[in-house]
Order: structure tokens, then C-alpha cells, then sequence
């Protein structure tokens, strides 16, 4: 769900003329839930092949990484380790929902209530165990780093970009700057439009956000901005403390310097500093490797047109694209037969 701090983030809009020549890392996970939930046909299902694979976010993968490649942007991906015990009960909440949802989609099929099932197909999004070793494979095989983080990702890309790997992490919410990530790329796309929660299509641009300028446009530092979030919500306590907003939150770590009297006088129902522990020392890889090779084209083909029935020319071509000239955005039904 991603920290809720919208409304007090300072973001700039950047252009991919910017970022040419950089690396980027990426948070698999967080991408790969946003093409099973946006790659899916007019009733909600999500794309598959012929044995009944989910196939959405191989399609995504082969044309956002085309796309990202055209403009001499280099990334890597990192893939969630094991999160941490305050999580699992968030992701048992999650689950309950998805199936809620399946629920809901069967009974607008049986009534044929296409916009219903659209609606509810989108909250049944899973990542399997397959979808992601197969992810990882395809990856590895377009010549894409992978590096598996022991825990969150968001902490994992953090670091790298702390250590200067790379220059931004993408994502789609505000998570690595409480790991204190020094840039973040939302809407990492050359898609120019997207569909709000409301359903209304809106344009949309990259953006950057820069953890120094957060820090000293809000007036506080990165502890206070940590606490801040647990205040208003976060992976590990969603609802954060009840009336409170990102704005309220600001005023409250302005006014209030100790922390412990703080949450004591606003009486949360989570415990805050095993929360605020998990963000000051979540577990990451310290002797990942960033290297970016030409792809294995026999291997590509092997994964997407013999495993997951793409077409072999449609295939063919954007590979011959990324590994001799630009490519340009192609449609979801271009890389399946």
C-alpha cells in the first residue's frame, strides 16, 4: 500500500532525456503488481497463455524494459526477501481481501456484470511463486542484474542507492526515503496516461524525489520523518492513528520532540518503536553485484514463445531492437500470438 504521505512530498516532474545513462534499480515486486493489475482484458482476467499461466507481467516486463533500454536507462531489479513478523499479519488482512474479491467476481460473471468483474479481477492480483521465478529467469536473461534482498526491497534499493550503484530507485510510493534513499523515480513509464482509482484516465510524468529537499522543506529529519509515517500509516500498522494526516502528522513532530511522550499522549493501538526498529535496521544484501550484459536471445525466446506462447516474430523483432536500435511503445497485444 505504500506510506501516506501525499499532499506534504515535494515532487518534481523530469523528463527520460534526464535519466540517460543512468542506472536505476527497481522494486520488482511493487512493478509487477501494477502490470496484473493494469494488463488485463476488458472483463478484468488477466492475460494467459494456453495452459492457463498468467502471463501480464511477462508482457510488461518484455515491453517496459524494451521502452526503459530505447532511452539508455540501465536497471536492475530487486525481489522481496522475508518480511518482517509485523507484516505477516497485514498480508493475512491482504489475502482475506483477494478472496472476498474472487468471491464478488464470480457473482458479477454468473450476471454478467462486465464493469463488476473488472473491478473485482483487480483485487485478486497475486504474485506466485512461478510468476516470479519465471520473472527472475527472464530478467536474468535480457542481461538485467536481479538481486534477492533478505527482506523489503525498499530497504535493499535504498542501500544501493546510498552507496551510489545507482543514481534513483523507481517505485510507486514514497517507502525509500524512510530508509533514508537519496532519489526516487515514481511513474518510471513511458505510458502518458493512467487510470485513477475513480476509474477517470489521467496524464501522468515521471517524477523525482529527492530526499534532502524533502527533509528540508518539511523542516525535520530523517527520524522525524519516520515517525511521521508510522503516525499516518505504513506496511506495518495501515490505518496508522485514526484522525491523523500527513499534515497533522507535521505539526505534531515539530511541536512534540520526544517521541515516547508522543504516542503515549496519542494512544496508538501498535506498538510505534517496533515499527520505527524496522525501518532503522531492516536486513539487506551488502555484496550484491551490478553487472549488465547482452541478452541470451535463445534463452528469451525459450522462456516467452516456447514456455508462455508469445509470438516468436513479434519477439524476434523488439529483441532486435533492444540489442541494435530504439524501440517505441508498442500495444499489449503485440507480444502475445
Amino acid at each position: 500500500m505504500g506510506v501516506k504521505l501525499s499532499g506534504i512530498i515535494n515532487k518534481r516532474a523530469i523528463d527520460f532525456s534526464d535519466l540517460k545513462g543512468k542506472k536505476i534499480a527497481i522494486d520488482f515486486s511493487n512493478m509487477a503488481y501494477q502490470f496484473l493489475s493494469s494488463i488485463r482484458s476488458k472483463d478484468g482476467t488477466p492475460l494467459m497463455d494456453s495452459k492457463g499461466h498468467v502471463t501480464s507481467v511477462y508482457v510488461g516486463i518484455f515491453s517496459r524494459i524494451s521502452n526503459l533500454l530505447s532511452q539508455n536507462i540501465l536497471p536492475c531489479f530487486v525481489f522481496d526477501g522475508k518480511p518482517p513478523a509485523l507484516k505477516i499479519h497485514v498480508q493475512e488482512q491482504r489475502e482475506h481481501r483477494k478472496r472476498m474479491a474472487e468471491e464478488r467476481f464470480l457473482e458479477a460473471q454468473e450476471e454478467e456484470d462486465i464493469t463488476s468483474m473488472e473491478k473485482y479481477a483487480k483485487q485478486t492480483s497475486r504474485l506466485s511463486k512461478e510468476i516470479i521465478e519465471d520473472s527472475k529467469e527472464l530478467l536474468k536473461s535480457l542481461g538485467l542484474p536481479v538481486i534477492q534482498s533478505p527482506s523489503e526491497a525498499d530497504a535493499q534499493i535504498s542501500y544501493i542507492c546510498k552507496k551510489k550503484d545507482v543514481w534513483a530507485v523507481a517505485t510507486s510510493d514514497a517507502d525509500p526515503l524512510l530508509y533514508g534513499c537519496p532519489r526516487t523515480i515514481t511513474n518510471l513509464t513511458l505510458s502518458q496516461r493512467r487510470k485513477s482509482p475513480s476509474g477517470q484516465t489521467i496524464k501522468i510524468t515521471p517524477e523525482l524525489i529527492e530526499l534532502d529537499e524533502v527533509l528540508k522543506s518539511l523542516k525535520i529529519n530523517q527520524d522525524q520523518l519516520i515517525v511521521l509515517a508510522i503516525m499516518c500509516g505504513t506496511d506495518y500498522a495501515p490505518q496508522g492513528i485514526k484522525g491523523i494526516g500527513p499534515k497533522k502528522a507535521l505539526k505534531l513532530v515539530h511541536s512534540v520532540k520526544d517521541f515516547d511522550k508522543l504516542f503515549q499522549e496519542l494512544k496508538p493501538d501498535f506498538n510505534w518503536k517496533q515499527i520505527y526498529a524496522i525501518f532503522k535496521s531492516m536486513p539487506i544484501m551488502e555484496n550484491y553485484q551490478l553487472k549488465w550484459t547482452s541478452p541470451d536471445i535463445e534463452k528469451v525466446k525459450k522462456i516467452l514463445v516456447d514456455k508462455h506462447d508469445f509470438s516468436e516474430d513479434r519477439v524476434n523483432k523488439t529483441l532486435q531492437q533492444i540489442t541494435k536500435k530504439p524501440v517505441s511503445q508498442k500495444g499489449l497485444d503485440a507480444w502475445t500470438k
